[in-house]
């Protein structure tokens, strides 16, 4: 079906490992950060995501390398990661000194966005623990060739934290390469983690290093020509297109995967945000030549547009892992990542007959009946 040689599962006590920030998402409600008085707490983090929502909503066992300060807050994010069931055996905790400035916990303030005001995060993660891993904290052997894993998942959020986890990534992936685990980073591309150590130039040198290493790239236009510096001669990527007009990636997944042959899937979802809660959504990926692309959601109604990308990764990668076929996984992921869009958070809490039946319902345009 495809080049992804998968490790067996059965050899494996991981379907998947992610490495990556996880932060306590302080939620206003339906109001503003600025005129709230309380908040509702939620954890959440690129990487961690798709970990969570494989084993919770997919039902495979996954596990989450990360780093927490020894506080009381580092443990209420301990207490939302177990919630949804992720490993924590490789959980890193280092010490907390009362005031944070060595070492914290992640936060971020995030509104969901109403109509014409779009959904808005506001971060406080400077000397997050999580950036203060360095190459040797982490008994990577352990986790891929003892443990074994059939999947690897992190990315440019976490790159761009420091000068140490871009180190710590490639660690990672030396090692899971050389016990045959399949590699996915999601490029991510956010300009004001960048901007003060040095901006594009120092995110494509950074993801220059690494991307050699990946087996599963995601990604928009956006983000490879900022990350990676590639550019597609012609192509307009400032431009918002319909999601199904997908030229601008389809040039770009080629150019891409003749830069880095090493590249043997290419993929990004498609949104086109109307408004905060009209958008239309879809996706696409290339492997083997072929590009597969989702039945496409115009006029999608969104609760909280926060983590349906990561939602539409770990579609893509439970389907990759369970053997589907490349359209049933473009299929997967778009649908994932359009239910985890109807609930509040970063995390999706959809079941996988949600999944199963919102694929079938795109399909046949139908209407999401009550279920009685």
């Amino acid at each position: 079906m495809s080049k992804l040689n998968i490790r067996p599962k059965e050899k494996c006590k991981y379907s998947l490992v992610a490495l990556g920030e996880v932060m306590i998402r302080l939620n206003p409600g339906d109001g503003k950060v600025r005129t709230a008085r309380y908040f509702s707490v939620s954890e959440g983090g690129g990487e961690y995501n798709v970990a969570r929502a494989l084993k919770k909503v997919f039902g495979l066992d996954t596990a989450i390398v990360t780093a927490l300060p020894d506080c009381e807050v580092g443990h209420l994010c301990e207490d939302l990661m177990m919630q949804g069931g992720v490993d924590l055996s490789h959980l890193v905790w280092l010490p907390f000194d009362g005031v944070g400035r060595e070492t914290r916990t992640g936060l971020n303030w995030t509104e969901k966005g109403y109509g014409v005001r779009a959904a808005k995060t506001e971060y406080d993660r400077g000397h997050n623990a999580s950036s203060r891993l360095k190459k040797g904290d982490v008994n990577w052997d352990k986790i891929f060739k003892e443990e074994g894993a059939q999947w690897f998942h992190t990315g440019g959020i976490y790159a761009a934290l420091s000068e140490t986890t871009p180190e710590v990534i490639i660690e990672a992936i030396q090692a899971a390469k050389e016990a045959g685990t399949i590699i996915s980073y999601d490029l991510n591309y956010r300009a004001s983690l960048w901007k003060a150590i040095g901006g594009k130039e120092k995110a494509q040198k950074v993801n220059r290093e690494i991307a050699p290493l990946v087996d599963v790239m995601m990604g928009n236009e956006e983000d490879f020509s900022a990350a990676l510096g590639l550019e597609v001669k012609g192509v307009d990527i400032s431009k918002k297109m319909d999601i199904e007009e997908t030229e601008g990636f389809r040039l770009m997944a080629k150019q891409a995967t003749e830069e880095y042959p090493n590249f043997k899937a290419v993929l990004t979802s498609l949104r086109n945000a109307k408004t905060a809660l009209i958008n239309d959504w879809g996706g696409i990926f290339y492997m083997d030549g072929e590009f597969y692309q989702a039945t496409p959601r115009k006029d999608l109604e969104v609760y909280d547009r926060v983590g349906m990308g990561d939602s539409f990764a770990s579609g893509f990668i439970y389907a990759m892992l369970t053997g589907k076929e490349p359209q049933d996984a473009i299929e997967f992921a778009a649908a994932h990542g359009a239910l985890a869009g109807t609930t509040p958070g970063d995390t999706s809490m959809a079941t996988l007959n949600e999944v199963i039946n919102e694929i079938g319902r795109a399909k046949k345009g139908g209407v999401a009946r009550a279920a009685r």
